[in-house]
């Protein structure tokens, strides 16, 4: 299971946005120019989330984006789903029909559907217990972490580097 690259630079991104001074919006040219990345690949990604509500696009020179919702209503997993789209990392295929048993046989003696395989039920349950535990993390919640684990220095560079490229 892997999630692509574009969680990971979402929740950096979204971060960066919430210290933002008198909520001035952030252009992609400034967090891709930040994060060492193309500005086609982190719009892309940036769509996505304002498309889910995350952030908000504001128009214009000045333009960029903010925050739709307090950090502390943004949970990593609003974050994962925005970006990866809905659908469940396990897909049953119900591949049991494949089997020598099965093979030859109609489909009313296969074995119950995938919505009661065992084995989908399992994986199922593990991905719903992943995704409370993303729940349980927000935006507000990493930044409070980052505050402990990077040194001050950092954190204060970051946010001047926004706060400089907002005010111009």
């Amino acid at each position: 299971m892997t999630y692509s690259v574009g969680v990971e630079y979402a929740l950096h991104c979204l971060v960066y946005l919430i210290d933002v001074p008198s909520k001035e919006p952030i252009g992609i040219k400034d967090l891709s120019e930040f994060q060492g990345l193309s500005e086609t690949f982190l719009s892309k990604v940036f769509g996505k989330l304002s498309k889910a509500g995350i952030v908000s696009s504001v128009p214009g020179v000045k333009g960029g984006y903010t925050l739709a919702k307090s950090p502390e209503e943004i949970s990593f997993w609003d974050v994962v789903e925005a970006v990866e789209g809905p659908k469940p990392i396990f897909q049953c295929k119900n591949v049991i029909k494949n089997g020598i048993l099965y093979r030859d046989q109609d489909c009313s003696s296969c074995p119950a559907s995938s919505s009661s395989c065992r084995i989908n039920l399992v994986m199922l349950d593990a991905e719903e217990q992943m995704r409370e535990f993303l729940r349980n993390k927000t935006l507000a919640w990493l930044n409070k972490e980052l505050d402990r684990d990077l040194s001050k220095e950092i954190r204060k560079d970051t946010r001047e580097y926004f706060n400089k490229k907002s005010s111009n």
